[in-house]
């Protein structure tokens, strides 16, 4: 996409100037909230690129609520199938700010999705974060498997729990069980069985996708 065919709230003289929150891609509007992450995925965008789309994702602050939602209020959500959190970073490393923002476009009768790596259950411990994502509105969740076992997923995506594999499992496991429309993902590479990822995810009740 190029400079030209960016959203309108890019061309708005004020508001947030810390970078791109809000990005438009496949009928879909993309929020990036964070640039913080649990993981150093070997094949992650950001170690090759500055954005995507023609968006250049990398933030010189982070968006706070108001924020986000004053992008949120200067575009055209009619336009859009999804609003997903995502972008160049773990939206779930600040999940507070993804639950009100869930919270205020559910209210709005917008359908909201999740890309994550899995990891919340571990970043907080405490929280039942499965069942705060569907109170407030979360209708389905994108969970990035990546690798068919725990050690090939510790040597492609580096991940800073030592039990991030199992815990990402299990996250998608009581997803499923709360009812939100789960998807599993693996990027394409030689070295990742595919077929076997598919099978893991199939059992727990998700769908699959090769990105």
């Amino acid at each position: 996409m190029s400079d030209n065919k960016k959203l309108d709230n890019s061309k708005r003289e004020k508001g947030f100037t810390g970078g791109t929150i809000v990005y438009e891609a496949h009928g879909n509007l993309y929020l990036n909230i964070t640039n913080m992450c649990t993981a150093k995925c070997s094949f992650c965008l950001r170690d090759i690129c500055d954005g995507v789309y023609g968006y250049s994702l990398w933030l010189s602050a982070e968006p706070t609520y108001d924020d986000i939602i004053d992008e949120l209020e200067h575009t055209d959500l009619t336009k859009y199938k999804e609003i997903v959190f995502t972008g160049f970073g773990e939206p779930t490393c600040r999940l507070d700010t993804l639950l009100r923002v869930t919270k205020w476009l559910y209210e709005k009768g917008k359908r909201v999705r999740l890309d994550t790596n899995g990891h919340a259950k571990l970043m907080y411990p405490g929280r039942d974060v499965v069942t705060e994502l569907k109170e407030a509105g979360m209708e389905s969740i994108s969970i990035s498997l990546n690798a068919e076992s725990a050690e090939k997923y510790n040597q492609l995506c580096i991940p800073e729990f030592s039990n991030s594999y199992a815990s990402l499992l299990e996250f998608t496991k009581e997803s499923v069980k709360a009812g939100m429309r789960i998807q599993m993902t693996v990027v394409g590479m030689p070295e990742i069985d595919i077929e076997e990822c598919e099978k893991i995810a199939t059992c727990l009740g998700a769908t699959f996708r090769v990105r």
